[in-house]
C-alpha cells in the first residue's frame, strides 16, 4: 500500500464539511471499517484474476499453495507476525492497525469464495482492473479515517523513523524480499504484480485527498482559541509583562 503524508493531501475544499467531535468520530469508525471490508474484496478480485497480484500477496499464496492453510487465514497470520516487528522500531499501533490484522483476511476469504475463476482474458483484466481501483478506494477510505497505518506500512515508516534512511529505498528492499520468497513458494508474479506496483500510488494519490476525515467543528476563531477562552480573556485581561 502507499504510503501517503495526510497533511499534505487535504483538498482545499473538502469532499465533506467538518462535524462536530460526535458524528467525527462516528464517520471515522464506519469509514475505517467499511475501507478494511472493501481493502479485503479487492484483494480476492485482483487474486482471482490470476494475471499477478501485489508482493505482500505473492507471499501469501506462496504460504498458502505449502502449507494448505486459507488465503485469508495466512493474510491475518502475516499481519499480525509483521506487527510484531514493530517492537524494536518502538512502533506504536492504532485502532486501524489493529483491525487492518483483523478484519481485511476474513473479507478477502469472503470475496474468494463468491468470485468465481474468469474463464477468459476479458474477464481477468477486467477483475484486475475493477479490484485495483476499488482498493485504492478502500485505501482512501481506511488510511483518511486517521487511526494509524496497516502493519505493513507501519513497518516501512518505523524503519525510516527509527533509522533513518529514504522511505522509498526501504519499501522497495522489503517488498523485493517479500516478493522474491513468495515466487519461490509458488506465488503469482504477473503484468498484474507490475501493473500494481506502477498504478496503486498514483490511484490512491488521487482518491485520498477527498476522503481524509477533516478535523471536528470546534467553535473556535482566529489564533485556535475558542469563543469562550477569548471572552474570558475580555473579561479578565491578563497583565502585560515588559
Amino acid at each position: 500500500m502507499p504510503i501517503v503524508e495526510l497533511d499534505c493531501c487535504m483538498p482545499s475544499t473538502p469532499l465533506f464539511p467538518p462535524l462536530s467531535p460526535a458524528l467525527t468520530l462516528t464517520r471515522r469508525l464506519v469509514q475505517l471499517v467499511i475501507g478494511l471490508f472493501l481493502y479485503g474484496i479487492a484483494i480476492s478480485l485482483i487474486v482471482r484474476a490470476e494475471i499477478g497480484v501485489s508482493p505482500w500477496e505473492v507471499l501469501t499464496q506462496g504460504l498458502s499453495i505449502q502449507t494448505g492453510l486459507s488465503f485469508g487465514l495466512l493474510t491475518n497470520v502475516i499481519g499480525a507476525l509483521v506487527l510484531l516487528l514493530w517492537i524494536p522500531i518502538r512502533q506504536k499501533p492504532g485502532l486501524g492497525t489493529v483491525l487492518n490484522v483483523l478484519l481485511i483476511g476474513p473479507s478477502a476469504q469472503v470475496g474468494l469464495w463468491l468470485i468465481p475463476h474468469p474463464d477468459s482474458i476479458v474477464l481477468q483484466v477486467a477483475l484486475f482492473a475493477g479490484g485495483l481501483v476499488l482498493l485504492a478506494l478502500a485505501t482512501g477510505l481506511y488510511i483518511g479515517a486517521r487511526f494509524g497505518p496497516g502493519p505493513r506500512d507501519g513497518l516501512m515508516t518505523g524503519i525510516h523513523h527509527r533509522w533513518g534512511g529514504k522511505l522509498w529505498i526501504i519499501r522497495t528492499s522489503i517488498e523485493v524480499v517479500v516478493l522474491s520468497i513468495g515466487w519461490i513458494l509458488g506465488g503469482n508474479v504477473g503484468l498484474g504484480t507490475l501493473a500494481f506496483a506502477l498504478l496503486i500510488g498514483p490511484l490512491v494519490g488521487m482518491i485520498l485527498p477527498w476522503l481524509v476525515v477533516p478535523a471536528a467543528r470546534t467553535a473556535t476563531g482566529s489564533g485556535g482559541q475558542s469563543d469562550a477562552s477569548r471572552r474570558a480573556q475580555t473579561l479578565h485581561p491578563q497583565p502585560r509583562h515588559s
